[in-house]
């Protein structure tokens, strides 16, 4: 049982926050355990590591001489360091005047550069790794697909006379060989739909004709958070069976008419089948307009309903040595950087709408949808936000990571670090930006479509 899955009974905006209030401290966690421990290595000594801001509701020192504290604000977090005035590593002059030599090397201010800026830049380096680590170890249970197209699982489908089994190995689909899934995928472009096809599939060692459905049908293998299909209830192993009144048989149809529809309303017959038995209800939905990133890096505006398909069989899969799931993290991991960059830039030459940059309410919101749609998809999406997180306290901007990197970047070249005056003014041009561009997300939340 799915015991994440059940929860929105007790409440969508509770659950929402909850879902949200328990992604952010994990991924703050890290990335402020990042701090803390690559500067215990490095000599310098953390005050205070805090989950949260505000109020203290736990806390406790341990040998070393640090707090940990649980705050009644579980919207971020940090480390104070020896010679910090504050959260955000202002300098505390005063303090730092009276330690002796020995004790200002433990501070973020005295201490060697090289050390100083290891430590800061270990907080957005442990979200990567977090990321990677939560990516590698779903694909490693997930498992990959075996090379030859081989049925792991079917799906429901109101398909009438399936003869394929869990364990046939499809060999051809209406005369056309399939050695692989490459090519079973790319009979989309090559066989018109229909309901049924003709499949020659090994069975027992013995070859045989059987019959199956469309390679690809119109069913709902997944659904996106805060989409059209999410809004008016659809789910994950839906089939759309009409649109309009049209029988379908492809997921190819369903895009097509998506696409030809430009925002307008469409009537669905879709099938579900659950512990209750098989159904078939009618929805309307009008699709959206959004910008997806391309392989290449650029992006291509489509109207969607929020639904991703597949094939009609799960396959069957083999386990991937750790060493191809880690690179398989890293390549998911790198994809969200490279499509996160890219889509920033194209929002700011104005190629695609600032819609696509959500704010709290929207991350919120997606955490609830993720976590309702199950453990591992909650899970992915922590990997996924974690990416991000990591990546945004990179950017050159003061107050964050990637700012205090380029200060000690100045100072390794000029041999000095930027004045006491001059870090007071660049810092509170940081936050202003920061909460400018805070303000300018939560906006979308709530005036975008």
């Amino acid at each position: 049982m799915d015991i994440i899955g059940l929860i929105p009974s007790f409440g969508g905006v509770f659950f929402t926050v909850i879902a949200f209030i328990i992604a952010l401290s994990v991924i703050v966690a890290i990335h402020e355990y990042g701090h803390y421990i690559v500067g215990r290595w490095c000599g310098i000594h953390a005050e205070v590591f805090s989950l949260g801001f505000g109020p203290v509701l736990y806390s406790r020192t341990d040998k070393r001489g640090t707090v940990w504290q649980i705050a009644a604000l579980p919207f971020g977090g940090y480390v104070k360091f020896l010679g910090d005035a504050d959260a955000a590593s202002g300098k505390d002059g005063e303090t730092i005047s009276k330690l002796s030599d020995a004790d200002r090397a433990r501070t973020m201010h005295g201490a060697a550069l090289w050390r100083r800026a290891a430590t800061v830049a270990a907080g957005p380096v442990f979200n990567f790794i977090l990321s990677i680590g939560i990516f590698a170890a779903v694909i490693f249970v997930q498992g990959t697909a075996t090379e030859r197209p081989t049925i792991g699982e079917l799906l429901a489908l109101p398909t009438e006379n399936i003869d394929l089994q869990q364990g046939d190995i499809i060999v051809a689909v209406e005369g056309i060989e399939t050695p692989d899934f490459e090519t079973l995928d790319g009979l989309r472009d090559v066989i018109a739909p229909a309901e049924t096809l003709t499949y020659t599939v090994e069975r027992n060692g013995a070859l045989r004709e059987v019959t199956g459905p469309y390679v690809l049908p119109p069913v709902a293998q997944g659904i996106q958070p805060r989409s059209a299909a999410m809004d008016v209830g659809l789910e994950a192993g839906d089939v759309v069976i009409a649109v309009d009144g049209e029988a379908i048989y492809s997921f190819e149809e369903l895009r097509a008419k998506v696409t030809a529809s430009e925002g307008e309303a469409l009537r669905l017959d879709v099938w579900r089948s659950d512990e209750d038995g098989a159904k078939t209800f009618e929805i309307s939905l009008a699709p959206r307009r959004m910008d997806l990133p391309l392989a290449d890096g650029g992006f291509e505006t489509r109207w969607l309903l929020g639904v991703s398909g597949g094939m009609f069989f799960a396959p069957a899969t083999i386990t991937p040595n750790p060493f191809e799931a880690i690179s398989s993290g890293v390549d998911q991991t790198w994809f969200i950087v490279t499509s996160s960059l890219s889509g920033l830039y194209h929002m700011v030459t104005g190629a695609i709408s600032t819609c696509n940059m959500s704010g709290p309410i929207g991350i919120a919101e997606v955490s609830g949808a993720a976590a309702s749609q199950g453990l591992e998809s909650f899970i992915w999406f922590i990997a996924v936000l974690s990416t991000a997180v990591g990546l945004l306290n990179l950017f050159p901007v003061p107050v964050l990571d990637g700012g205090h990197l380029v200060f000690h970047a100045y100072e390794a070249v000029v041999g000095r670090p930027p004045s006491d005056r001059a870090l007071r003014v660049l810092m509170t041009t940081g936050l202003v930006l920061i909460l400018s561009l805070m303000l300018f997300a939560l906006t979308n939340d709530l005036f975008c479509p």
